[in-house]
């Protein structure tokens, strides 16, 4: 039976070792990002968000170390800069906890925090969050995966961040470098009650549901082959991770680009080392 509590992807988590320059580097490849945000204590974290309809990227440095942050300074340690983990839309994040723990996992949380938010009028509010986490050794692919419910939703997608100058407007897949890609798509499969799928090169699909985001496991070699000419130094062979960016206007998305972009195929690509450790490719949509 598919999990009730939680649907498909909802943002994707890029680990950046400084926060404020991460967010400069994804100005100057044409995103509106937020203000900057810093998470309640026990998180340790700050963050930028790069809003999409109906997902979301999210820069994430650390500011304060933490017990909560102890994954993700690893990551940061052993991997570097990159996408360190995926969230799913939680509609109830209790109940999607309990969800998980009827089928023998032990979550993590559920976890309230919020972070201020300074509202285009100028006013603060602040962004409220419930989240939980399926263990952390149950990362497919060497991503973490958890669950998000937003309880301020029109603090967290403002229109006024919605629109960017390269014209992104969603995530369309999420590729993961592993291995192993048949291996790593059934154990997330099998966490989150979805059905893998192999294409014709061999890579393996699972959908997260909600028309939403797919997950996509291949090699680091298919994943060349995919974008022939893109330089993917920086990318683990387990782990590492590219989104694919649906473009409104792919004209729009080269100008904005400028110098980062390499083309490749019908794709404009951002190459890891020029985007904080993550394979951006922008398709037309």
């Amino acid at each position: 039976m598919a999990l009730n509590n939680v649907i498909g992807i909802d943002h994707a988590v890029v680990m950046v070792k400084d926060l404020d320059k991460a967010a400069e580097n994804y100005r100057q490849l044409g995103f509106t990002v937020s203000p900057r945000g810093t998470h309640s204590a026990h998180m340790g974290t700050g963050n930028y968000t790069i809003m999409f309809d109906p997902d979301y990227m999210e820069l994430l440095g650390v500011l304060t170390a933490t017990e909560h942050n102890a994954p993700a300074r690893t990551f940061l340690d052993t991997r570097g800069e990159g996408i360190e983990r995926i969230a799913f839309t939680a509609v109830d994040s209790a109940a999607g906890a309990e969800e998980i723990r009827a089928r023998g996992l032990t979550p993590i949380g559920p976890t309230d925090f919020e972070r201020p938010v300074t509202l285009p009028n100028g006013t603060v509010s602040a962004a409220k969050f419930r989240t939980f986490m399926w263990p952390t050794a149950e990362a497919p692919g060497g991503v973490r995966i958890f669950a998000c419910q937003h309880k301020t939703r029109e603090t967290v997608w403002i229109p006024e961040l919605m629109t960017h100058a390269n014209a992104a407007r969603r995530i369309k897949q999420v590729l993961i470098a592993a291995p192993e890609p048949a291996n790593e798509a059934a154990h997330l499969g099998r966490l989150i009650d979805r059905e893998p799928t192999t294409e014709a090169d061999g890579a393996v699909t699972v959908p997260s549901g909600g028309e939403r985001a797919d997950f996509v496991y291949l090699t680091l070699d298919q994943l060349g082959k995919r974008y022939p000419g893109v330089p993917l130094t920086g990318l683990s062979e387990r782990g590492g991770a590219a989104l694919v960016l649906v473009s409104g206007d792919l004209a729009a998305t080269e100008k904005a680009l400028g110098s980062a972009a390499v083309r490749s195929g019908t794709a404009i690509c951002v190459p890891p080392a020029k985007a904080n450790g993550t394979l951006l490719a922008f398709i037309a949509g």
